[in-house]
C-alpha cells in the first residue's frame, strides 16, 4: 500500500469481509469479549451501532435496514434451539448486549404488557416477522 486511499480501502474491505461476518456468527461470550476491546478492534465507533447491530443481523427479520439495534415496529416469532417459541414486539431499549426482550399484551385481557426474556442470542434458532394481515 502506497497511498492513504489504499489503506482506507483495505480497512473498509476488512470490516466488510472479516469483522461483520464474524459478528454475525460469534457466540455471545466472544461478542462480549470483543465489546471490551472494540476501540482497538473497530476504532472509535459505538459498539451498539456496529458490533451488536451486526450480531443481531444474523436474524434479518429482527432488523430495519439502515437503523442500528432491533426493530421494534413489527411483532416477531422467535424460535429457540430447544423449539420453544416466543412472540411479541422486540423491546429495543432493553435488548442489549445479546439479550433479546419482547413484550406482548397480557393474556388476562387487561391493558398490561407482559415482558418475555431475556433470551440469549446463542439460544435463538430463527426469528420471523409476523404479518399483521
Amino acid at each position: 500500500m502506497t497511498t492513504f486511499q489504499e489503506l482506507a480501502a483495505s480497512r473498509r474491505e476488512w470490516i466488510e469481509t472479516v469483522l461483520k461476518p464474524w459478528c454475525m456468527a460469534a457466540p455471545l461470550s466472544q461478542l462480549r469479549r470483543a465489546e471490551m476491546e472494540w476501540d482497538d478492534i473497530a476504532g472509535r465507533v459505538d459498539p451498539e451501532a456496529t458490533l451488536w447491530t451486526w450480531a443481531w443481523s444474523r436474524f434479518p427479520d429482527l432488523m430495519h435496514e439502515g437503523i442500528s439495534g432491533v426493530n421494534e415496529t413489527s411483532p416477531v416469532c422467535v424460535t429457540l434451539k430447544d423449539s420453544t417459541t416466543l412472540s411479541g414486539f422486540p423491546d429495543g431499549r432493553k435488548s442489549k448486549r445479546g439479550q433479546l426482550f419482547l413484550f406482548k399484551a397480557s393474556a388476562d385481557g387487561s391493558s398490561r404488557m407482559e415482558e418475555l426474556g431475556p433470551v440469549s442470542i446463542d439460544d435463538m434458532a430463527t426469528v420471523e416477522r409476523i404479518d399483521d394481515a
